[in-house]
């Protein structure tokens, strides 16, 4: 039922398009810690828009987002240390890399800011980590959008 309210709600933001959905996906993606529906929003435009244009915008609206939880790590505050989950994911980091944060930005999960934060935190070159971010982003986005376009066509038939 909600989606299909959604659904609705996104043909009226149809007319902002790609760079709408490109904001969307960076504000959502630029809260530290705090969930945001940017993922209920690309698998809804999906239906609106071609899946691959709405994963191009999201995915670089949401890679860019991830910044903030870069930056965050990167001033080396010592106050998130505090989270367990935190000290399972920095090791991955430090011995991955690139391909960790590329596998954390792909697969749907709440901690991919702590990934940010450590990659900040453990100085890895912005570029690296926006790239593997990027291409994360685009792989999870690009299987939301065409999940919303498919599923949203056949509960329509």
């Amino acid at each position: 039922m909600c989606i299909f309210i959604m659904r609705d709600k996104a043909k009226e933001f149809g007319i902002y398009g790609y760079p709408g959905i490109f904001i969307i996906a960076l504000l959502a993606n630029a809260t530290v810690l705090l969930p945001a529906p940017g993922l209920a929003v690309v698998f809804t435009m999906g239906s609106v828009f071609h899946p691959l244009g709405v994963a191009l915008a999201a995915g670089t609206g949401g890679a860019l987002g991830e910044i903030t939880g870069y930056l965050a790590g990167f001033s080396g505050q010592p106050v998130i240390e505090r989270i367990d989950i935190y000290g399972r994911i920095t090791p991955w980091v430090q011995k991955y890399g690139s391909f960790a944060i590329f596998i954390l930005a792909a697969i749907p999960n709440p901690f991919f800011d702590l990934a940010g934060i450590a990659s900040g935190a453990i100085k890895m070159p912005v570029g690296r980590f926006l790239i593997a971010c990027w291409t994360g982003q685009i792989i999870k986005m690009l299987v939301f959008a065409y999940a919303g376009s498919w599923s949203l066509q056949w509960l329509l038939k």
